[in-house]
């Protein structure tokens, strides 16, 4: 436990404190919205059709390759 020599020191402390707590909630903010922005069906339209893209290119060289 800090001991405290004025009333300096803990108005100092009381601020940074303060401070800190001010910045993690605006981070917490940030990350709500990230999140939000990820779980948009949009964002999941985009992955599903970059997943198709890249399985279909995979099927297709395979395709290719290994004709019989």
């Amino acid at each position: 436990m800090k001991t405290y020599t004025s009333f300096n020191d803990i108005n100092n402390d009381l601020k940074r404190y303060k401070l800190e707590r001010d910045i993690a909630w605006e981070e917490l903010k940030l990350i709500k919205n990230e999140y939000k922005e990820d779980l948009q069906p949009l964002n999941w339209v985009s992955t599903a059709l970059k997943l198709t893209g890249k399985y279909s290119v995979v099927a297709l060289i395979r395709k290719w390759l290994f004709k019989k």
